[in-house]
């Protein structure tokens, strides 16, 4: 649901203010505690900036977050800037020497290493600093985990983490006078998971680190359950059921009293706060179908490109239209929703049935407060950038 401060600005905002993102940080404030809330004390909750880096965001996340997990050099220095107070956890495959040497120098708290080859890497750099260390394992996945996943990562040949058995290959690296210290266990197996599912998964891949833990005497004190929960853009006021999910893990938490749970969404906790704002430039129609042109488009918003989905919106009519001319209007019939592009793969929702949609009018498209503007391609064809508007109240 729109929330009034975003309603607010979209009615002052003028056709050159668009589009613009707009972010209601109050909200995502309300959504982070009540999250925060719903885990047990001793769960560690992490932000995966992957979802959403920019810097107001990061800092509206800062009180109820443990910590920021960072996929690359590019994030560890961006949000060790932003948020300068809080701990990093680096994950990500394809480490750079570079990276790994920075990532050291600023004092990152966690590494989750995806191979042997970076694992002696990073062993080599470390030289006399000691390293906190989780390897990332790929382990299997069950028939309800990997049929209801929206992406699965785990489970199947890829090129994250490590198999099981290279696990316990690589445990003997681990020496009392190296400098890695292996605190733990780190694994990020599906994305887009009900909570039942997810308690599932993450009671799995807690009860292998235990079993490896006591296999080897390795005394690992951490595990790391990764994130993927749902947001269901089909349906975008069902939102996770955090209390649930709580629930089952405090219940793990009490099987594994020796053991740091941690978990690090992302798309979750900031998708619901932010706004794609825009304008209808021209209804058309063409063989028989209704088309709305809009400012902007897929190199703004790419979520529906990547995700083969329709983009859930609101119209915000508006009724001022200064042209001397009929205003183009589709009335009671599916439109689709396209942007600038010279492309016909820049489509934002299609066959959306509309009681009324005409030029000039408004439209916000939800759920754009993460993997929406930063995963974009902004610079094709060369269009105007969007405006950015963060509403703290």
């Amino acid at each position: 649901m729109i929330t009034p401060p975003v309603t607010a600005l979209a009615t002052t905002l003028t056709g050159d203010d668009l589009p613009a993102y707009v972010y209601d940080l109050a909200d995502l404030g309300a959504h982070a505690r009540a999250v925060r809330d719903a885990l047990p004390p001793g769960v560690e909750l992490y932000y995966a900036a992957k979802a959403n880096p920019a810097p107001p965001i990061l800092r509206a996340l800062a009180p109820y977050v443990t910590g920021y997990e960072v996929a690359s050099g590019g994030e560890l220095e961006h949000v060790r800037t932003a948020v300068p107070e809080l701990p990093l956890a680096f994950g990500g495959p394809g480490k750079t020497e570079g990276e790994l040497r920075r990532a050291l120098k600023l004092g990152v708290e966690r590494f989750h290493v995806e191979s042997e080859h970076e694992l002696r890497l990073l062993a080599q750099l470390a030289g006399a600093r000691t390293v906190g260390v989780l390897l990332r394992v790929n382990l299997p996945l069950d028939d309800a985990a990997s049929g209801g996943a929206a992406l699965a990562m785990g489970g199947r040949p890829s090129p994250f983490g490590l198999d099981p058995d290279r696990v316990e290959h690589l445990l003997p690296l681990f020496t009392a006078d190296g400098p890695l210290r292996l605190r733990g266990i780190h694994a990020h197996l599906a994305s887009g998971l009900d909570a039942p599912t997810q308690v599932t998964v993450a009671a799995g891949i807690t009860d292998w680190a235990r079993k490896l833990s006591d296999r080897h005497g390795s005394a690992l004190t951490e595990v790391n359950v990764g994130g993927g929960m749902g947001v269901d853009y089909a349906r975008p006021d069902r939102r996770f059921d955090w209390a649930a999910y709580g629930a089952g893990m405090a219940a793990i938490a009490q099987r594994n009293p020796d053991l740091t749970l941690r978990i690090e969404p992302g798309r979750a906790l900031t998708a619901y706060c932010g706004w794609y704002l825009t304008e209808v430039l021209d209804i058309k129609h063409s063989g028989g179908e209704a088309f709305a042109v809009l400012r902007g488009g897929t190199h703004h918003l790419r979520t529906p490109a990547a995700k083969q989905h329709d983009h859930p919106f609101r119209i915000l009519p508006t009724e001022e239209w200064p042209r001397p001319w009929p205003r183009p209007a589709a009335r009671e019939e599916p439109v689709t929703l396209v942007g600038q592009l010279c492309t016909p793969k820049d489509v934002l929702a299609r066959h959306i049935p509309v009681a009324r949609l005409r030029a000039g009018d408004r439209i916000a498209f939800a759920l754009a407060g993460a993997y929406a503007w930063n995963i974009s391609h902004h610079d094709f064809l060369m269009h105007p950038k969007p405006g950015f508007h963060y509403l703290d109240a």
